[in-house]
Parts: structure tokens; C-alpha cells; sequence
């Protein structure tokens, strides 16, 4: 009974009130950034967005690891990914401004993909190498004008709630930098929002954001920013729950 009590208030009010959060958040990301704010509309109002979807989908946030974060510097960020509500769980409560590093197919989409685009994130097209290439380098040009950017190294979300194989290009652009990677683990959205589903379910979440790992000097060779991946992964599943590892 409590279950399609939720499906009804999801689909007759959740639902639409979503569309019309996402239209007016990407309006008004588009106009900030477009008239020279986009120090703070690149941000502020995708956290607001992020934070009321959460609460309307009735989903609780715990956040652990705050303290790890100096909001004057630059991170690359690194996630795993287990659900569309990733997003709305980094986004709305990370507590610094990030650029996102994202797939090219989410530019596709009405009003979201003008909006990203207003706001500097970054596109990743994998296609070809040249293209990867030119997606690294934009990538690395917001770190260098002081961003965060947040990747989700496993470079598409997971079909079991557990880990996959992470790949080395935040890493890379990292080194490049000497940027700190700041390894974040995501627990509860695979149980808010699989891959493949539609159906939502109101279920808590939690962020653990872990001490910053710096990379000056770092071994920039394949294998090198391979261990340092492999490292991140370790700290990151050292946070799942039981049932995601």
C-alpha cells in the first residue's frame, strides 16, 4: 500500500514538479551565465535543483567528509557511479562549485544541454581519440582557471551496484595540473534509480568524501596513473555498503 501511495504522489506531483524545476534552473543557468555571472549561476542554481529533487523523491541525505575540502583550491573529484541520482547527491551536496565532465549525449537533451553548455562543463566524446583528446584539454583549461570537476571514472553507471573498472583520464588531467584527486563514495542511489528503471524509490543516500590525495611528482607513465587509480577505487569501495562491494 505505502508503495503505491509513493508511485501516485511521485507521478501526479513529483513528476511534473521536476519538469518545471528543470526548465527554470536551466533558464535561468543559460541567462546568468550568458549576462558574465557564471561564478554563480554555473552552480547555485543546479544545487538548488539538485537538493528540492531529493527531497521531493522524499530520498535523505547523509554527508560524511566535508572537513576534507578547502573551498580556496581546485580538486579533481572522482565518484563511483551507481544511478541517475548521483548527480542530484554531488551536486546538491558536495559544498563547492564543481564542473561536471560528462557524456556528449546528455547535450542532446532540451534546455539541460544549453545549460551545461552555459555553465562550462565539459563534454566527453569518445568517438575518436582526437576527440577525447580536445575533451581532455577543456577539461584541463576550467582546473587551470581555478574549477573543480567531478568525474565518474567507471565512464557509465553500474548494472549491479557494484564497482567496475576505472579509467585513467581524470587522473591524467590531474597529474597534468597537480591537482589533489578527492575520492568520493556514493552509497543508495543504485537503490533510489537502477540503470533501466523508472521507477524511483524513496530510499536514503549517503556521500563520504575522503581526504584529498595530492599528485605533485606523481609518475605520470601509464602505470603510474594507473596505481593511482587503482588506489582511489580501494579507498572508495573501502565506503560501500556491504551489499555494493
Amino acid at each position: 500500500m505505502v508503495q503505491i501511495l509513493y508511485r501516485v504522489y511521485f507521478w501526479l506531483f513529483v513528476v511534473p514538479m521536476f519538469l518545471v524545476l528543470t526548465i527554470l534552473t536551466a533558464v535561468t543557468t543559460i541567462v546568468g551565465c550568458l549576462l558574465g555571472g557564471e561564478r554563480i549561476f554555473a552552480y547555485y542554481p543546479g544545487k538548488i535543483w539538485s537538493c528540492l529533487t531529493c527531497w521531493l523523491a522524499l530520498c535523505p541525505v547523509k554527508v560524511q567528509g566535508r572537513e576534507h575540502i578547502d573551498r580556496k583550491r581546485s580538486y579533481v573529484f572522482v565518484s563511483n557511479h551507481q544511478g541517475a541520482f548521483d548527480i542530484f547527491l554531488i551536486y546538491g551536496f558536495l559544498g563547492v562549485p564543481i564542473k561536471w565532465v560528462m557524456k556528449a549525449g546528455i547535450g542532446k537533451i532540451p534546455f539541460v544541454g544549453a545549460a551545461c553548455r552555459a555553465a562550462g562543463f565539459i563534454f566527453v566524446d569518445n568517438s575518436t581519440a582526437k576527440s577525447a583528446a580536445r575533451s581532455v584539454r577543456e577539461a584541463e583549461r576550467s582546473l587551470k582557471k581555478g574549477a573543480s570537476i567531478v568525474v565518474f571514472p567507471e565512464g557509465s553507471r553500474t548494472k549491479t551496484g557494484r564497482m567496475g573498472r576505472f579509467k585513467k583520464g581524470a587522473y591524467q588531467m590531474a597529474v597534468d595540473q597537480g591537482l589533489p584527486v578527492v575520492p568520493i563514495t556514493l552509497n543508495g542511489p543504485f537503490d533510489v534509480l537502477p540503470i533501466g528503471s523508472l521507477n524511483v524509490h524513496p530510499r536514503k543516500m549517503e556521500m563520504i568524501i575522503h581526504e584529498p590525495i595530492p599528485t605533485e611528482g606523481m609518475d605520470t607513465s601509464h602505470q603510474g596513473l594507473q596505481e593511482i587509480a587503482e588506489k582511489t577505487r580501494e579507498i572508495i569501495a573501502g565506503g560501500l555498503w556491504e551489499k555494493y562491494r
